[in-house]
């Protein structure tokens, strides 16, 4: 299938199962998935400036799904989410100038794709660390107090949001729906503008990174984390999608054939999270972004980027 705005021929049916993939991945972890797609995209020839534009474009769609569902299951704090979507806006129009300014350099695809190998690396080994972690302190417990309740969130690290909490930076906010008394709003405004870069830059909702920031430093429960990052997602890639698209970024055709399949397997990934513990979610999680850093990573080494 020729998609005319990026020039490319690409076969609609492996777009599709991307997007199913994707789609499942987003509704169990409250990801954009593009530590994967945008891997997916670029292993096929898209420029890397059309693959993070497309990208968030696709995720767009597939956030609503799956917010959806999750808002049903009562997994989103829409007050979070509202506050978040300040900040990441913010920082993901820094990302996206950043990405036209490496376009018209011509080395956009080996900037963005070596950014985002380290990226992918660093936020699997820490989740992997601290899932594990989490899991023999948990066992850990148990041998203790054998009658103890179970804490299904429970993180070894749990003391830095307790620390983060503890900034008296005003104004201060409120989440009665994730269980957080009081927490600075300039707190929750600079971990979203971090995200935010990220996925202005990178590529998709960047949840690789704001939902390990709403667990370990908000300490918001995971499963409120999953659906309330999601819901985020579908406020600030509306703007994003806009203005990677007046860039000159997106390739809307491409996206929307994603979204057939990831509008289905959205739905599914939310549903499963109801089956499976917070500390279990998140160890889960850790092996993907390595996944999408060694398609990149193959791709340049083979050079292909920057068109050779």
């Amino acid at each position: 299938m020729f998609f005319p705005i990026s020039g490319l021929h690409i076969d609609p049916y492996y777009l599709v199962g991307v997007g199913f993939i994707i789609g499942i991945l987003g509704g169990f972890f409250g990801v954009g998935g593009s530590f994967l797609a945008n891997p997916a995209l670029f292993a096929v020839g898209v420029p890397m400036n059309f693959v993070v534009g497309t990208d968030i474009s696709h995720i767009l769609g597939k956030s609503i799904v799956a917010v959806r569902k999750h808002r049903a299951l009562g997994n989103v704090d829409l007050k979070l989410g509202l506050i978040m979507a300040f900040g990441t806006i913010t920082g993901g129009e820094f990302g996206a100038m950043l990405i036209k300014s490496l376009t018209k350099r011509g080395n956009v695809n080996q900037v963005v794709g070596v950014v985002s190998i380290i990226v992918y690396v660093l936020i699997a080994s820490f989740m992997a660390w601290e899932g594990w972690k989490t899991i023999q302190m948990r066992a850990k417990n148990k041998r203790a107090a054998p009658r103890a309740p179970v804490k299904e969130d429970e993180s070894a690290i749990a003391h830095v949001a307790q620390r983060v909490q503890r900034i008296r930076l005003w104004p201060m906010v409120s989440l009665p729906t994730s269980g957080i008394a009081g927490i600075s709003l300039w707190t929750i405004v600079f971990c979203s503008a971090i995200s935010g870069f990220f996925s202005g830059f990178l590529g998709g909702g960047a949840g690789y990174i704001r939902m390990p920031t709403l667990v370990y430093l908000l300490g918001v429960p995971t499963h409120l984390a999953v659906g309330t990052d999601l819901f985020e997602i579908v406020i600030s890639a509306s703007y994003l999608t806009l203005s990677h698209a007046w860039k000159g970024n997106v390739d809307i055709l491409i996206a929307l054939v994603m979204h057939t399949g990831a509008a289905i397997g959205a739905q599914i990934g939310a549903q499963c999270t109801q089956f499976f513990s917070g500390s279990k979610i998140r160890l889960a999680f850790a092996p993907l972004p390595l996944i999408g850093a060694a398609i990149v990573a193959w791709k340049l080494w083979h050079g292909q980027a920057g068109g050779h």
